[in-house]
């Protein structure tokens, strides 16, 4: 009789990706004036994600995280009178032979398809292999063979859960989730709790994935994935003061998160707009904007970063800092028409309008549709004299916005001395 092992079971790293936040470089219209004025570049808020894939192409961005070793759970060897053997399959698995365990497991199983140990064997060692789709059906097999016989067996279950999670079954693994977090006597585990709450969230229970996320940081205080989460779901219900506390949590526990840098960014932003914009509550939060879009340009250093990190330096009146942020990813021939009014409107904003008209004058070849960009091209170059190519720059925002005051009382103000 072969002695009964139990492994205690651990999870694979699982990277729950979230989709890569991009900083607009839209701007607030106003209404008419008598003199030359620049507008205020806006907030960009961030779409909601539902996307949980790995995304490699989103690097360098550090998503949620939550680490145990790569080893999956193992059950308890076990063998049925009457049914093929899997010693020698289970043995492979013991030595982490995956690829020989799940090819050995899958001829036992093929040869005797009732033999729950065989499909089991064959799932464990397929989530070894991060063979995930794989390894779900043949422990959904385990499993439903393991119940016709009236067996309950625990790491088949955890393992199920695991595997469905990872191929990204949300609806199928919420219920092994719950059976596995609430089992009776069993200690709180981080992850588990982390997963069921991240399958809730996939599957808009928002509510229940909540109430998983806090448990999960009960469990663990430093679960930066489930504070992470809290604060994406307190930043979607527009509780800010909930998201900046969630979000600083989580990005002091993980520093390597960008996309908590970019939500804690947003919110920071949105918290000093509600403030009125300007005083001393709305100051401490550009600030704090300014802080976590620093956060975000030191883990991601490409143009979406730059872009962020520009809006809150902007919004906090730092025009200098702002355009060296930009002037990096600006010389890329392929950065974004967003990205140029925004060095364009940092330079005018520091009164550097030469340079300012040469970002200007490229984000109008790649924005010719946005009117925002004719207007601060048009104060720039209305600011340097140059009032002919001020009166065509604001011309052309005429024709892209014909209601718009401001460009209408440019246009009269400019042509008498436009030659």
């Amino acid at each position: 009789m072969l002695k009964a092992i139990i492994y205690r079971h651990v999870a694979a790293v699982i990277v729950i990706s979230i989709i890569v936040l991009s900083a607009a470089g839209s701007s607030l219209a106003q209404s008419g004036a008598t003199r030359p004025r620049r507008t205020t570049p806006t907030q960009p808020t961030p779409a909601p994600s539902t996307s949980s894939t790995a995304d490699s192409s989103a690097a360098p961005a550090q998503t949620p995280t939550a680490a145990r070793s790569n080893t999956p759970p193992a059950a308890t060897r076990t063998t049925t009178a009457g049914t093929t053997d899997t010693t020698r399959a289970y043995s492979l698995l013991q030595q982490k032979q995956y690829d020989a365990a799940a090819k050995e497991a899958s001829q036992v199983a093929a040869k005797d398809p009732k033999n729950s140990e065989a499909w089991k064997i064959a799932g464990f060692a397929k989530l070894s292999l991060k063979q995930y789709v794989d390894a779900a059906s043949d422990l959904q097999k385990a499993y439903d063979l393991q119940r016709a016989a009236k067996e309950d067996d625990v790491p088949t279950v955890d393992a199920l859960a695991q595997a469905y999670i990872r191929s990204e079954k949300y609806d199928q693994a919420l219920p092994f989730l719950t059976a596995v977090t609430t089992r009776q006597g069993a200690k709180p585990d981080a992850l588990m709790l982390y997963y069921r709450g991240f399958a809730e969230y996939q599957t808009k229970k928002f509510t229940e994935a909540e109430r998983s996320f806090n448990e999960a940081i009960k469990a663990d205080p430093k679960n930066s994935a489930a504070l992470f989460y809290l604060g994406r779901i307190a930043y979607d219900r527009k509780n800010d003061d909930a998201a900046i506390n969630a979000l600083n949590r989580a990005t002091l526990s993980d520093p390597r998160l960008a996309e908590a840098w970019s939500y804690l960014t947003y919110a920071y932003l949105r918290r000093a707009e509600a403030a009125g914009g300007t005083g001393a509550k709305a100051d401490a939060d550009y600030q704090g904007a300014v802080r976590s879009s620093e956060g975000l340009f030191k883990v991601r250093n490409d143009e979406p970063a730059a872009a962020l990190h520009a809006q809150a330096l902007i919004r906090a009146q730092q025009y200098a800092r702002a355009a060296t942020a930009l002037e990096r990813v600006a010389a890329n021939p392929n950065t974004q028409g967003s990205t140029l009014y925004l060095l364009g409107f940092s330079h005018s904003r520091a009164k550097n309008f030469p340079k300012a008209i040469t970002a200007l004058e490229r984000a109008a070849t790649k924005s010719s549709d946005d009117a925002n960009v004719f207007r601060e091209l048009g104060y720039a170059h209305e600011a340097s004299k140059q009032y002919a190519k001020a009166l065509a720059a604001y011309e052309k925002g005429l024709a892209l916005a014909p209601t718009d005051e401001y460009f209408k009382e440019s246009v009269e103000r400019v042509r008498p001395f436009a030659k």
